[in-house]
């Protein structure tokens, strides 16, 4: 008698990556400046996830040495959110989730400077492979091209996430991880008040809902579910199956904005998917 699999814990990670993936279609779609959308959806991810972690009697209790870290991993944080929204509003979905999932191999680079781990010259092969992939994404190195502009901008979109995460790993272990996440939307929440002020807010009423949608699924179930992931998962597993989120996220782009890829987006995203696949194989062995 075959041996019955429990697919509840696969679908919910899945579902996790559908969430988090629809921050492409809604970065696309929201008519606001990002840093006013942004703005917006780390105060209302801020009050969800507060509720969450009320109902949960976690503490909120920070430890003074860890402020900083807390603070500066906020900023990079909402630069890399701010950043990222900037490239799909001036790209699509499939250039602007593709420039962002660059983040994996980024951090294999960049973990032997902050962690002092060993330097392996496989990471420098997967670069390569990334920035040929890279290649086959822009159409022309021309900052005046809107889609080349969206790459750099997703590149370093890329690099304010891989240093967050790097920093979280090194400087903040002992918190639980939607704790640390309130204290990083509270602050990225403080930070862009001025946003209101200096950006055109009209049209802001309409664009709630999707903003909306956008803490709470996107942000707030969509993170929150990762994690419960890592109850089934090892963390590299769950991260190996977060390589769906550009697919899932391109698949929505078709559905809802109609943002068909070309052939050199399939290539140059398909490069980069291969190597984040192979870091993450490597990283289990």
């Amino acid at each position: 008698m075959s041996k019955k699999v429990n697919l509840g814990p696969i679908l919910e990670i899945n579902l996790a990556m559908l969430f988090i993936s629809t921050s492409g279609v809604l970065g696309r779609y929201i008519d606001l400046p990002p840093a006013v959308t942004i703005g917006i959806r780390a105060f209302g991810a801020m009050l969800l996830l507060g509720i969450f972690i009320a109902w949960k009697r976690l503490s909120f209790k920070l430890a003074h040495k860890d402020t900083s870290a807390i603070v500066l991993s906020g900023i990079l944080m909402g630069m890399h959110w701010i950043t990222y929204f900037y490239a799909l509003q001036l790209s699509n979905v499939a250039i602007g989730m593709l420039s962002l999932f660059t983040f994996p191999v980024m951090t294999s680079l960049l973990e032997p400077i902050f962690l002092k781990t060993k330097f392996s010259k496989m990471h420098v092969l997967l670069g390569l492979l990334v920035l040929l992939g890279i290649y086959f994404l822009a159409p022309k190195f021309d900052t005046d091209n809107d889609n080349f502009l969206a790459i750099l901008i997703g590149l370093f979109s890329a690099l304010c996430y891989a240093l967050r995460n790097l920093l979280v790993k090194t400087k903040i272990t002992t918190y639980n991880g939607s704790v640390v996440m309130w204290y990083q939307t509270l602050v990225i929440a403080i930070m862009l008040i001025p946003a209101y002020f200096l950006f055109d807010t009209d049209g802001f009423v309409n664009e709630l809902p999707y903003i909306g949608i956008l803490a709470l699924v996107t942000t707030a179930l969509g993170h929150t579910l990762f994690l419960l992931s890592f109850k089934h998962f090892s963390v590299t597993t769950a991260s190996l199956m977060s390589s769906a989120q550009p697919i899932y996220g391109i698949i929505l782009g078709i559905l809802f904005l109609n943002e068909i890829p070309s052939m050199r987006t399939v290539i140059g995203g398909a490069l980069i998917l291969i190597s984040v696949l192979i870091e993450s194989r490597k990283a289990i062995k």
